[in-house]
């Protein structure tokens, strides 16, 4: 039939053919399968790994996605017919294309990059989050202790007076209980002269004591 192999690579191969003017068919059935075995395989279609339909106006197709290094078979027939010995070709192919590894390379260090950038973004995002959480706790307990101090220093003064008041009442208190104890008669003269609110003012004789400067003035009066 002329069945030719042509252009073998590690990946790829192109296989060529003649038009066959008994073919009735609507298009070329291409088949190929690895490691070909001819004393365990037969020719049937159902023993082929992979098939390939070609319209029967061409002549030739690349196959794609072969194994480097690796023994193939590859048959073309028409559509509905098992192929021949005569209609089949072994081929081997060759080491992977350095355009291939070098593909490879690129895409694994392109999907290397991609991986460390994206864990890089998670990283930091979570690395800035922590770091504003954490400025945001601190002026939060700065305000908060800024808030108290004042809240003390308002309070500071409002209790000393108040302490102030208490101790001074206290101290009151006690003079008059010391002065009640020594001078029973004269409570109200003692407090007039302890209290340094009243000190100033005038002393008003009692009525008793009026009466008896009367009687006393009388008295001189007649004598």
């Amino acid at each position: 039939m002329g069945i030719t192999i042509q252009n073998i690579t590690g990946n790829t191969a192109m296989v060529i053919w003649p038009k066959m003017a008994s073919c009735v068919d609507s298009f070329y059935s291409i088949m190929y399968h690895p490691n070909w075995n001819s004393m365990l395989s037969s020719y049937s279609k159902k023993s082929f790994q992979k098939e390939e339909r070609v319209p029967t106006t061409r002549s030739s197709f690349v196959v794609e996605n072969l194994t480097p290094l690796t023994t193939y078979i590859m048959c073309v027939t028409c559509q509905s017919a098992n192929p021949s010995s005569d209609q089949c070709r072994v081929f081997n192919t060759l080491e992977r294309d350095p355009a291939s590894v070098s593909n490879t390379k690129k895409e694994l260090a392109l999907g290397i990059w991609l991986t460390s950038s994206v864990l890089l973004l998670i990283i930091a995002a979570v690395l800035l989050y922590g770091c504003l959480h954490l400025l945001c706790r601190r002026r939060h307990e700065r305000l908060q202790e800024q808030n108290r101090t004042a809240k003390q220093e308002h309070e500071e003064p409002w209790t000393r007076r108040m302490a102030y008041s208490s101790e001074e009442l206290s101290r009151q208190s006690q003079q008059t209980r010391d002065a009640e104890e020594k001078h029973p008669g004269g409570i109200q003269l003692a407090t007039i002269i302890e209290n340094p609110s009243v000190r100033n003012e005038p002393v008003m004789p009692s009525s008793k004591s009026q009466e008896r400067a009367s009687k006393t003035g009388q008295c001189s009066a007649i004598n």
